[in-house]
C-alpha cells in the first residue's frame, strides 16, 4: 500500500464508534477522581460538565443535520453554542485549580500543612 491508499483507508473509518468508546475511559477517570479526592471539587465539576458539552454537541449536530442538512461546523450559531459548554467546563476546571493553588499558597505562608484541619482553641 502506498501512502495515498493508507490515507484513503484511514479517512474511510467511521469515527463514531471510537467516539462512543472514548467515553468509557473518561467515565472511569471521573469515578477515580471522585474516589481519590485529589482534584478540587470545583475542577471535578468542570470535568463532569465536559459530559454536558458532549451531550449538547451531539444534540446540536443532530439538529444541524435534520434541520439544515449540514454538519455542525457549518451552522455557526449551533456550533458556537455547543462550544460555549466546552468553554464553561474548562473555566470551571481552571477556577478549581486556581482555588487549590491559593489554598496551598496560604497554607505555606502560615506554615500549615495542606491536609491538616484548623486547630481548635485549647488543643
Amino acid at each position: 500500500m502506498n501512502p495515498d491508499q493508507i490515507s484513503l483507508a484511514i479517512a474511510a473509518i467511521d469515527p463514531a464508534p471510537l467516539f462512543a468508546l472514548s467515553l468509557f475511559p473518561y467515565l472511569l477517570f471521573l469515578w477515580w477522581a471522585q474516589r481519590r479526592q485529589l482534584i478540587p471539587r470545583l475542577s471535578l465539576l468542570g470535568f463532569q460538565l465536559t459530559l454536558l458539552f458532549v451531550a449538547v454537541t451531539i444534540a446540536a449536530a443532530l439538529f444541524a443535520d435534520l434541520r439544515f442538512g449540514a454538519e455542525l461546523v457549518e451552522v455557526d450559531g449551533l456550533h458556537g453554542g455547543a462550544e460555549a459548554f466546552l468553554t464553561l467546563s474548562n473555566a470551571v476546571i481552571v477556577a478549581g485549580l486556581i482555588g487549590r493553588l491559593r489554598h496551598l499558597h496560604q497554607a505555606k505562608q502560615t506554615d500549615e500543612t495542606v491536609d491538616s484541619a484548623p486547630k481548635e482553641a485549647g488543643e
